[in-house]
């Protein structure tokens, strides 16, 4: 199977568009188009079908994805093995986490690695908890920073940090000045949001659901620098980490009498792989770091 036509072809199975593969890719979509029809030719099948929600793999092209998903990881562990061999002059770390590690956690620990290993190449991704340990377990990744606990046992957690989610406000909002501050004080507030179905935002509406209290979530965002510019802006509160508040001008922690929520991020990798030996460095770095 072609590697360049297999990347292609798996793009665009998990994309489910031709556009947003194509975008990724960096080539026009008529390019794309024509890897796949060739990619098809090659192995004499229907692989991809338009269907409602976006193009949809065929019976034939479940088979074809999943065989290139493990010809492209075979091929990334090739190169991690060879690379193992070159030290850290030329290496290179895929790494992806949440928007909390993404925002607050790596820059400050890849800015201090590479002021010892200025040639090691960092490839970044922000996606959910979920989405990262998928990545690290099929090969996307070397590394993930993940919210615990984990499912799948064919990962390895090293825990990280504890990381205090508190209640943020602009500073001239009226409850920033209410002493004691109480879950009930919350109520008819609205909230800028994670999105909807990440580990974080479940962690935060499940613990105050428990304190009795329905978030009333008036916009949902990824990213942390634009929820706190929108608290910042709108007046709304929100949850965020405290790692975010460092510099934050605009911004105050509200505590709020007998809420507490913490969760624990971890650094994970495939328990049966091989880590190269830039990101085996960097993984034992960013642990003393933190």
């Amino acid at each position: 199977m072609d590697l360049t036509l297999s990347r292609s072809f798996v793009e665009v199975a998990r994309s489910g568009s031709l556009t947003r593969a194509a975008g990724r890719l960096g080539i026009t979509q008529s390019a794309l188009s024509r890897r796949i029809q060739h990619f098809e030719a090659q192995l004499g099948a229907r692989l991809l079908v338009r269907g409602r929600h976006g193009i949809e793999l065929t019976e034939e092209g479940r088979i074809a994805f999943e065989a290139a998903q493990r010809l492209l990881a075979a091929w990334q562990q090739l190169k991690e093995e060879i690379a193992l061999h070159q030290g850290l002059e030329s290496g290179q770390v895929r790494i992806g986490g949440g928007a909390t590690a993404v925002s607050f956690i790596l820059p400050p620990a890849i800015a201090a690695f590479q002021r010892q290993h200025p040639r090691v190449l960092f490839q970044l991704k922000e996606a959910g908890s979920s989405e990262i340990a998928e990545d690290v377990l099929n090969g996307q990744l070397e590394l993930g920073i993940v919210t615990l606990p984990l499912r799948s046992q064919e990962l390895t957690a090293r825990s990280l940090i504890d990381d205090d989610i508190v209640l943020v406000a602009r500073r001239d909002h009226p409850l920033a000045q209410q002493r004691p501050l109480r879950v009930r004080d919350l109520r008819g507030e609205g909230f800028v949001g994670f999105e909807a179905g990440t580990a974080l935002r479940q962690l935060i509406d499940n613990a105050l659901r428990e304190a009795g209290l329905e978030l009333q979530v008036v916009m949902e965002l990824r990213s942390i620098p634009s929820i706190l510019r929108m608290v910042a802006t709108t007046g709304h509160l929100a949850f965020v980490s405290r790692l975010a508040l460092a510099d934050a001008r605009d911004i105050v922690e509200l505590p709020v009498q007998g809420l507490h929520i913490r969760r624990r991020l971890a650094v994970i990798s495939r328990a049966r792989g091989q880590l190269s030996a830039a990101a085996r460095a960097f993984e034992e770095s960013l642990l003393r770091h933190a």
